[in-house]
């Protein structure tokens, strides 16, 4: 099997070495993605639907960056600090896949890179 990394700087650089996503085959697996401004590097400030907007931007960069888009999705894994940030999570991520939803998994952990409360990984059909 083929593989291949994938970079693109219209979505944040890896902070440690990893790519941020790899082909291989016909799947795309992007590294979880935390809600940095590319264009300045820095964790964005606000509530944690506007973070999720942001990883899912930056998502569908390096997804274009492959040939590929949002709607090739078919699994996400979705790490907050805080599961009561759930619904809010919940519906700014449904925003962006109103038909046909990926399957999801949605994970409580102590802590995140960078002191996110939201990272989002994803596997996408290329």
């Amino acid at each position: 099997m083929t593989q291949k990394v994938i970079s693109t700087d219209k979505a944040p650089g890896a902070i440690g070495p990893y790519s941020q996503a790899i082909s291989a085959g016909n799947l795309l697996f992007i590294s979880g993605q935390l809600p940095i401004n590319p264009a300045d590097g820095k964790m964005i400030e606000g509530a944690v639907d506007t973070k999720t907007h942001q990883i899912l931007n930056n998502a569908a960069e390096i997804a274009r960056e492959a040939g590929t888009d949002l709607t090739h999705v078919v699994k996400t894994t979705i790490f907050l600090t805080d599961l009561a940030d759930f619904q809010t999570v919940n519906t700014a991520y449904g925003e962006h896949f109103p038909e046909a939803p990926p399957a999801r998994s949605t994970v409580q952990v102590a802590a995140l890179p960078l002191g996110s409360n939201i990272e989002i990984e994803f596997i996408l059909s290329i």
